[in-house]
């Protein structure tokens, strides 16, 4: 009869008795589950739930285990085995003061059996020990809230107390003590005391006691307020401001979800938290145009929408939060984005701002899923630009182009509609003709933005071309002229590198560009209008002249690095397009000849290269670049905010650095700047393409730098992914080479790494490559197979049967090709050092192993025959019968040989290897001792 034919509950229960002692335990939970529903007699259910808290107890399922042993205990009170098991389950659920109950009882009632003496003897042990933790942890928190409240305490002093409390609130259990404490009304008075390290202090601790806590982080939020939080996120303090928006993110993720506790139905109910998430984003929409909140605390706000408004994953339907953000706050993103600097009575804000609060507009229009959702927001946009059109007042009007301007830097799309209606276009003509110097920046701004994308710019192209041109003759204003250039370069920039189609006359470009060049070295202009010298630079670097004269300008070089460096982010993507151009690092179109031929046969427009895009020229660019400190701009670069240094931004950054790293002789210095390390956010982070750049840049440091020196500590385990991602089919053999040498020199250092490349699952694809056939990349598959045979796990795999691994090794041990054979010869000798079988199982996977162990151990490389010789001494100590089968044959006439030969440094590993071998074949009595 078959299980579910079984309707009796004892057999049911003496089936799953059986499945429980043959270890067949969700089997057994099967039967005692079925048992349970159909058995009416309370005595037998009480036994069958007992059994099964055992199987519940088997599986680690400690909350299950307790309920079925609670039932046992409901039924009988003086069930031992249901009371041992429940105080068993408790333990492990850490409640120590109830399962101590439960082993009291199982005591009393067998006061001789030495397992319950034993159990409570420790438990008490443990929950002495607690309290005693306990005790201190209290007077631990209450002793560093003395230490930061004292007027007396030295700074040092005071500064340790902080760390402390960071630290601890790192901790689920620190932070409970320190909740329970009192802490969050002393945290605040820590604030309330205006000290800058202070505030920072109590800021980091709610964070840590909010992380992955939602009960604990709804308590707090309500304690403290958020309209508290935002008033400390407002301080013109650029630390505070990035640590109130950590405290906020942590917050957002405990209530949307970040907490993985499970809370019972009651609890859940209490812990409803859309109602504070709501507050939350209505919270930091109000922040965005509060004159009250500095330009640090308005883009934090904005990166923490940016951050938690839009959908991440675009098959979740449910984008509710972009359209209440666009409902209650579209209006009041677009008047950041309006905010002219230079006019008194704006809103503050840093150099970044108004750019991060186009990437949100950009990011809210994205997260649009309908045609109806995205008409609104253009017509909000629409409905806000109008309303600021005043003929009477100029300052609005130039608020209205500026919001616009904002919107063709966010979503392009939308701006380039709003720029072609009616009285735009007029507008701006009206603004460039104006006698107020930041009436005519504005509107040439808005120009150039409009002109981004020139196959949709047509309209902005027939009239924004004139007066461009106009303004950059006729004004005297250096700051007008620079940014009318720009936009012509932009609109000039249409071919590319293609050198058939340049815009400006033979020479034009040069001397344009030699004039950004002159402005970006200009120490009297501000930074603002020197960043627009690099988006100019970033236009013309297209023509191969320009970016060669540029690169041998290092002073020009020095000051767009220096710039790169500054807090003024917004100029990153200018600067990342310029390198690129200038390392020629962009993608090329393959010319075929045949297609040439047959377009000019066809007349049609061919592609023609410059002769300075050449390969000796880009060489000798990369150079210049890597003098002038090319890599430490990059390293502080890859540092700025998400919201700023957007994914195509990334993926130049990694195309540039990949160009640098081409040649072997230039890997030091890039380490040496700190490259290594920039690398590894690039390659976990961005587009495909970035990634894999950046991965292959990383392979390429890995291959030949020290790891430990180029990813110095954790780090270096970071790298070990994006070197696996390129061990794929779709990758190049070239990539799969140097990630190939990389994982080599990283698996030679420590087993913590080898494991690591393991969890990566790379195994497969490493012994994939040792079967390819170009000579090389199986050679590096080789070699680093060689360093991974330490591991247990991968001597595990050439254990198993039905499988060629060992086979493969052994046939690569007798090609022609030495640096292969040392690879494969040093991994046999390694494995068969670690496990003996390997060397017994090495003469059944071919009929050629006993020729090919011969010719390692009489090879002329003495690197190959050492190892060669130390697999046969593995061999001769694995098994007598094989031992025998060796000393028989040709063998032992090599290792005589070789064991005579006199004393050489160069050979002495091989040597005494065969001395070894034939001392091991004395000992078991093959060989008698030479006689005289």
């Amino acid at each position: 009869m078959t299980m579910g034919e079984i309707a009796d509950p004892v057999q049911l229960k003496e089936e799953g008795n059986k499945h429980f002692q043959a270890g067949e335990i969700d089997k057994a939970i099967e039967c005692y589950t079925k048992a349970i529903k159909s058995c009416k007699d309370k005595k037998a259910l009480a036994v069958i739930y007992r059994n099964r808290s055992a199987c519940f107890l088997k599986k680690e399922n400690y909350n299950n285990a307790v309920s079925d042993a609670s039932k046992a205990i409901d039924v009988d009170a003086a069930d031992i085995k249901a009371l041992y098991r429940r105080c068993q389950a408790l333990e492990k659920l850490g409640k120590l003061d109830m399962a101590f109950k439960d082993v009291q009882r199982c005591a009393t009632l067998e006061p001789k059996n030495k397992t319950f003496l034993e159990t409570l003897r420790r438990l008490g042990a443990e929950i002495q020990q607690k309290l005693k933790t306990t005790f201190s942890t209290d007077s631990r928190v209450q002793n560093m809230f003395d230490i930061l409240f004292s007027d007396e305490s030295d700074k040092e002093k005071q500064e340790k107390a902080a760390n402390n409390l960071i630290v601890l609130a790192r901790e689920d259990a620190g932070s409970e003590k320190i909740f329970q404490n009192n802490g969050v009304p002393l945290l605040m008075q820590l604030i309330d005391t205006g000290k800058p390290e202070m505030i920072l202090a109590a800021i980091r601790t709610l964070s840590g006691m909010c992380t992955g806590h939602r009960a604990r982080a709804t308590a707090i939020i309500h304690m403290v307020g958020i309209s508290k939080l935002c008033s400390i996120m407002a301080i013109d303090n650029e630390e505070i401001a990035l640590g109130t928006a950590n405290l906020f993110q942590c917050v957002y993720d405990s209530l949307s979800g970040g907490d993985k506790r499970n809370y019972g139905k009651e609890e859940a109910l209490v812990l409803d938290s859309s109602k504070d998430l709501k507050d939350i984003l209505l919270a930091l929409l109000e922040m965005i145009t509060s004159k009250k909140v500095s330009g640090h605390g308005r883009d934090q706000a904005l990166n923490l929408l940016i951050r938690n408004v839009p959908r991440k994953d675009k098959k979740n339907t449910d984008n509710s939060k972009g359209l209440f953000t666009i409902d209650h706050g579209l209006k009041k993103i677009l008047k950041v984005c309006g905010q002219v600097p230079d006019l008194p009575d704006q809103l503050p804000l840093t150099e970044n701002t108004q750019l991060i609060a186009s990437v949100l507009l950009e990011k809210l229009y994205d997260d649009m899923r309908c045609d109806p959702e995205r008409d609104n927001f253009r017509d909000v946009c629409d409905e806000y630009i109008k309303s600021k059109f005043d003929p009477t007042d100029m300052d609005k009007n130039i608020h209205a182009i500026n919001t616009l301007s904002g919107i063709l830097q966010g979503p392009f799309d939308v701006g380039n509609i709003l720029a072609g209606r009616q009285g735009v276009m007029e507008m701006m003509v009206a603004l460039c003709g104006s006698e107020r110097e930041v009436d005519q920046l504005v509107a040439v701004e808005a120009l150039i933005h409009a002109s981004t994308k020139t196959s949709k710019a047509s309209f902005f192209i027939s009239n924004g071309v004139t007066l461009l041109k106009d303004m950059y003759k006729k004004t005297k204003n250096e700051k007008i002229k620079i940014r009318a250039l720009v936009g012509l370069c932009k609109l000039g920039s249409a071919g590319g590198d293609d050198y058939s189609m340049r815009q400006f006359a033979e020479g034009s470009t040069e001397k344009l560009a030699k004039q950004c060049r002159k402005w970006l070295c200009n120490p009297t202009l501000d930074v603002r209008t020197r960043k627009w010298a690099v988006e100019g630079l970033a236009y013309l670097t297209n023509d191969a002249d320009v970016k060669d004269d540029f690169v041998e300008d290092e002073a020009a070089l020095r000051a767009m690095f220096e710039l790169a460096k500054s807090k003024d982010k917004t100029i990153l993507y200018a600067v990342a397009c310029t390198l690129v151009n200038c390392t020629n690092s962009y993608d090329k179109k393959e010319i075929i000849p045949e297609m040439v031929q047959l377009a000019k046969f066809s007349k049609q427009h061919v592609p023609e290269q410059h002769p300075k895009d050449k390969k000796d020229f880009i060489e000798r660019r990369v150079k210049r670049l890597l003098k002038a400190g090319v890599t430490s701009a990059l390293t502080v670069m890859v540092k700025a905010d998400n919201s700023i240094l957007t994914n195509q931004t990334k993926e130049m950054l990694a195309r540039v650095f990949l160009a640098l790293a081409e040649d072997v002789k230039d890997r030091g210095t890039i380490v040496a700047q700190g490259g290594g390390k920039a690398l590894l956010p690039l390659a976990l982070e961005g587009t495909d393409k970035g990634k894999i750049k950046a991965s292959h840049a990383l392979a390429k440091i890995a291959a030949v730098s020290n790891p430990e020196i180029a990813f110095p500590s954790e780090r270096i385990y970071e790298v070990v992914r994006p070197l696996v991602s390129l061990l794929n089919t779709e990758r190049d053999g070239l990539e799969n080479f140097e990630a190939l040498l990389g994982l080599t020199n990283l698996a030679a250092l420590n087993d913590k790494l080898r494991v690591k490349i393991l969890k990566e699952k790379a195994l497969p694809e490493i012994e994939n490559y040792m079967f390819e056939e170009h000579d090389q990349i199986r050679q590096a598959a080789t070699e680093c197979m060689c360093n991974l045979v330490c591991c247990k796990e991968v001597q595990n795999r050439y254990l198993e049967d039905g499988n060629d691994k060992l086979k493969l090794l052994v046939l690569l041990c007798g090609e022609d090709d030495e640096q292969l054979q040392r690879a494969a010869a040093g991994a046999l000798a390694m494995l068969t050092a670690a496990q003996k079988k390997l060397a017994v199982k090495i003469t059944k996977v071919t009929g050629q192993w006993l020729e090919i162990l011969q010719r390692l151990c009489i090879h002329d490389n003495p690197e190959i025959q050492h190892r060669g010789l130390v697999t046969v001494y593995n061999m001769l100590d694995a098994d007598e019968q094989l031992a025998k089968k060796l000393i028989e044959c040709e063998l032992l006439e090599i290792l005589t040989y070789v064991s005579k030969l006199e004393d050489n440094p160069k050979k002495q590993d091989a040597i005494n290897a065969a001395r070894a071998c034939l001392s091991r074949a004395m000992d078991n009595g093959l060989i008698k001792p030479f006689s005289n």
